[in-house]
């Protein structure tokens, strides 16, 4: 099996799913798979994609995982009690070959938002080690010689730290267990820890996570305006976890829009903000401005960027910012999947919720992703973005 324990997924899809649980447990939502990578091929494995599925929805939490979620300080009794009786179900998903789609098939997930909000990241890490499996091979020791040189380059970094976020687009469990500890090891205590919950327990380390883009994006339809989504989706947020948890996703409907909802009040409330597309030295700068024009010091705010990182980008980022906030960096693709074969990039999104439909509007071109084109066109016009020609629709 690919996918050996529930808990092997990343911390915010637990931190959401308690959310949901206490706030929207009635809500139905559909996911959507695309591949941004031309040229793949995923329809020859498709049997052996499936068989994974399988395996993955025959699985529990045992006791010993739920005593360690149970003492995260913000998970709630009752959500473990919930977990105690959880169980995927493969039903809820549907896998074919698809001539023509985006990875050559097509990979739907639908049915209560409770119950399937834990399938995107390990279906991702499924499909990705499938895929791999059926590559030439990797060559560990380079794997290992490229990490070695990442750990030297990253030690130059004085007063912040790197996480793991590489779950999803890893090359195997296996490679992805293996350089945990040698990450932690070579880097101290600038190795803040992982967003895989699994390893976090394992390797006694600290797992990393709060929101991702489906959190907001359900709230196009589930808040009371899809104007006010956005604060919607933060008071919520708020009220599940009181402080705890506080950093805001900000690219959901691109960061000028973010910027409008997130005013005194949420700057106060969060301690800091994630950054996930567009140019990153651009979106600090705004968001560092945004902080200065509330009377908020960024010094005491944190900046947390987790899109496309390398060793390289992290220092030159540090290097513009770390006098003029906190820094924390999320790397992922390049930390567990840097062995020679080209990784593959590979996306689950929320395409409708409560049988409307959600999108999310990037601000890197080719990010963003919704079911309906209309809506697409709809929802920039309603958080008054300039047009876009679609090309994510499929």
């Amino acid at each position: 099996m690919i996918i050996r324990s529930l808990l092997d997924t990343d911390l915010y899809k637990f931190t959401m799913m308690q959310a949901v649980l206490h706030q929207h447990p009635a809500a139905q939502v559909a996911y959507r798979f695309r591949c941004r990578t031309p040229g793949v091929d995923l329809s020859p494995f498709i049997d052996e994609i499936r068989a994974e599925i399988d395996a993955l929805c025959t699985l529990r939490f045992a006791d010993d995982e739920l005593a360690y979620l149970r003492g995260l300080r913000y998970i709630k009794t009752d959500f473990v009690d919930f977990l105690r009786l959880f169980q995927l179900d493969a039903r809820y998903v549907r896998l074919e070959a698809v001539p023509g789609a985006s990875g050559g098939i097509g990979l739907e997930i639908e049915g209560p938002w409770l119950h399937t909000i834990p399938f995107e990241v390990p279906l991702l890490a499924i499909v990705n080690e499938v895929w791999f499996r059926h590559q030439p091979p990797a060559d560990e020791a380079e794997g290992l010689r490229h990490l070695q040189a990442k750990i030297e380059r990253l030690q130059a970094l004085p007063d912040c730290t790197v996480s793991d976020f590489g779950t999803r687009r890893r090359y195997s469990h296996d490679w992805h267990a293996k350089i945990l500890p040698i990450l932690r090891d070579g880097l101290g205590a600038r190795f803040a820890g992982t967003s895989n919950v699994e390893f976090a327990r394992r390797y006694d380390m600290t797992p990393h996570g709060t929101m991702a883009h489906e959190f907001l994006q359900a709230f196009q339809a589930l808040g009371p305006r899809l104007v006010d989504s956005q604060k919607a989706a933060l008071e919520a947020w708020v009220h599940e976890y009181r402080g705890d948890l506080g950093v805001a996703l900000s690219d959901v409907v691109g960061l000028a829009a973010f910027l409008r909802d997130f005013d005194l009040y949420f700057c106060k409330l969060f301690d800091g903000v994630r950054h996930d597309s567009g140019d990153p030295f651009e979106w600090a700068e705004r968001v560092i401005a945004h902080f200065e024009q509330h009377r908020i010091d960024p010094r005491q705010r944190t900046l947390v960027f987790s899109d496309s990182l390398d060793a390289e980008l992290v220092l030159r980022l540090h290097e513009r910012f770390g006098a003029r906030s906190k820094l924390a960096f999320g790397i992922g693709t390049n930390l567990t999947n840097d062995l020679g074969p080209k990784p593959i990039n590979v996306v689950i999104k929320m395409v409708e919720c409560n049988g409307q439909p959600v999108a999310k509007i990037s601000d890197s071109p080719g990010k963003g992703m919704g079911g309906d084109p209309g809506y697409m066109a709809y929802l920039r016009q309603v958080f008054g973005l300039p047009p876009e020609p679609v090309s994510d629709a499929d």
